[in-house]
C-alpha cells in the first residue's frame, strides 16, 4: 500500500468519525431476542403448590444450603456429574469462584489447614488470552499471575506441568475448557487427561474449571466434545479428584441476572466448603431454582432451548467471521479462528497494533473490550489481542461495527509500516 492508499484509508475513517456512531462490542451479553426465549419461565411458579419441592420442602422458606435435589439432578444430567457432587447456588458462578478463593485465603482448602493468605507468595497460572474477570479476582487479592500460552488444543501443558510440579506457591489455574474465552478453543482429550494427572508441589493446588459454555454450541451437528475431567480424575484417586473445582451457570441460557449457578467438587471438598458457607448464608433462592426445574423439565429441555439460542447466534458469528475474511483475509494483518460455540471471537492483529486499533475504534464510535484485557495486569506483551463480543447488538449494527473495526485494523497496520 502506498501513501495515496493510506490517505484514502484516513479519509474513509474521518468520514465514519463524522457520523458519531455508538456501537458496543465490549461484553458477552445476550441480546434481547435471546432473553425473550426464557420469558415463559416467569409463569411456571404461580402458587404455593408450585413452591413445594419433591421432598416436601417449601421453597419460599429458609433452608437447604446446597440446593434443591431436583435442581441438582437437572445439572447432573446436563453435565454428567453425580448429583452428590453438585452444590446449586444463586445467580452467579463468578461469585462462587470468588468465594472459593476468599475461603482458601482465609481458611485454606480441604487437606490443608494453612490459609493461602498466610503464605509468603500465592500464584495462579493464567492461560492467555483469557477471561479478564478471572484475572481481576487474582489482582484484587494480591495473587501473583503467571501467563501460560494457549495452543490449538488448550493451555501449553508442558509449561503447566513444569510450573505446577516445581513451585509450591502455585495454588491454582484458571480454565475455560469449552469454547474458551476469548479464543473459542475446546481443550483436547489429551489436555484434559494431563490436567487430571497433575502432580502439584502444593498439596492445596486447585484447578478452577469454569465450564461457562458447556452447552453453548452454534452447530448442533458439529459440537465440540469436552472430555469429563471428573471421570478422568476418578481413575487416578482422591488426590486428583480433590484438585477440581468445577463451575457452571445458566447465565447465558436463561437470564444473566437471574440464572442459577452451580459448583461441583469432590465430596471432601464440598463438606469443607459447606461448613464455611453455613456462616455466609442460610440458603440460596430456591424459588428460582424451582422455576428453572419446572420450565426445562429435563436436560433435554435445556438442550432444545439452546438450539433456539444457536439460531440467533449463528448469524452474528458468521457476520463477524465473513467480514474479517472479506476485509482482512490474505492481507497478513490479522489472525482469528471461527468458533463453533461460546460468546467471543479472538482477533490477533499485527504486533504493537492492538491498542491503536482499540483507540481508532473508540474514536469512531465502536466500543471494544480494552486492548490488553485478555492478559493478566492488562499487559499483552505483543500488544496483539482484541476480544470481539458480537452477541448484544442487532445484526445491522454488528455488521456496521465490524466494517469499522476492519477499517481500523487496516489503518493501524498501515500506520505501523510507515
Amino acid at each position: 500500500m502506498n501513501e495515496s492508499d493510506l490517505s484514502a484509508l484516513r479519509r474513509r475513517y474521518e468520514d465514519i468519525k463524522s457520523k458519531h456512531y455508538a456501537l458496543d462490542l465490549t461484553r458477552g451479553k445476550p441480546g434481547k431476542p435471546q432473553l425473550d426465549l426464557s420469558m415463559g419461565m416467569l409463569d411456571v411458579v404461580k402458587n404455593s403448590a408450585d413452591c413445594s419441592a419433591e421432598d416436601g420442602l417449601d421453597c419460599r422458606n429458609y433452608g437447604l444450603l446446597d440446593g434443591l435435589p431436583e435442581a441438582k439432578r437437572l445439572f447432573s444430567d446436563l453435565l454428567s456429574i453425580p448429583a452428590e457432587n453438585i452444590l446449586v447456588a444463586g445467580n452467579s458462578s463468578l461469585n462462587l469462584m470468588y468465594d472459593c478463593i476468599i475461603r482458601a485465603m482465609q481458611f485454606g482448602v480441604y487437606g490443608s489447614e494453612r490459609p493461602w493468605g498466610k503464605e509468603k507468595s500465592v500464584k495462579f497460572l493464567c492461560p492467555v488470552p483469557g477471561y479478564d474477570r478471572h484475572f481481576a479476582i487474582c489482582e484484587s487479592l494480591g495473587i501473583e499471575m503467571i501467563s501460560v500460552p494457549m495452543t490449538a488444543e488448550g493451555p501449553d501443558m508442558d509449561t503447566v506441568e513444569r510450573l505446577v510440579s516445581s513451585d509450591p506457591a502455585v495454588k491454582g489455574i484458571w480454565c475455560v475448557p469449552k469454547y474458551s474465552n476469548p479464543s473459542g478453543i475446546t481443550y483436547s482429550d489429551e489436555v484434559v487427561r494431563r490436567f487430571a494427572s497433575l502432580r502439584p508441589a502444593a498439596p492445596d493446588f486447585r484447578i478452577f474449571w469454569d465450564n461457562a459454555y458447556a452447552v453453548h454450541d452454534f452447530y448442533p451437528e458439529n459440537k465440540a466434545q469436552l472430555l469429563d475431567i471428573f471421570s478422568e480424575a476418578k481413575k487416578l484417586g482422591p488426590k486428583s479428584e480433590n484438585m477440581i473445582m468445577y463451575f457452571a451457570s445458566t447465565s447465558k441460557i436463561t437470564f444473566p441476572g437471574s440464572g442459577v449457578a452451580i459448583m461441583a467438587a469432590s465430596r471432601d471438598n464440598l463438606e469443607q466448603i459447606k461448613k464455611l458457607m453455613f456462616y455466609q448464608t442460610i440458603g440460596y433462592d430456591k424459588i428460582n431454582q424451582m422455576r428453572h426445574v419446572k420450565y426445562f423439565g429435563s436436560a433435554d429441555g435445556i438442550r432444545r432451548h439452546m438450539e433456539e439460542h444457536a439460531k440467533l447466534l449463528r448469524p452474528k458469528f458468521e457476520i463477524v467471521c465473513e467480514t474479517l475474511e472479506r476485509e482482512l483475509g490474505g492481507k497478513g494483518v490479522a489472525e482469528w479462528t471461527p468458533p463453533l460455540g461460546g460468546y467471543f471471537v479472538s482477533l490477533n492483529v499485527l504486533p504493537g497494533c492492538a491498542r491503536r486499533v482499540y483507540e481508532l475504534c473508540r474514536d469512531a464510535g465502536v466500543k471494544l473490550t480494552e486492548a490488553g484485557a485478555t492478559y493478566p495486569y492488562h499487559r499483552d506483551p505483543d500488544d496483539r489481542n482484541l476480544r470481539i463480543a458480537p452477541t448484544f447488538p442487532n445484526n445491522d449494527d454488528l455488521q456496521l461495527a465490524m466494517d469499522i473495526l476492519c477499517l481500523c485494523v487496516l489503518l493501524a497496520s498501515e500506520e505501523a509500516k510507515q
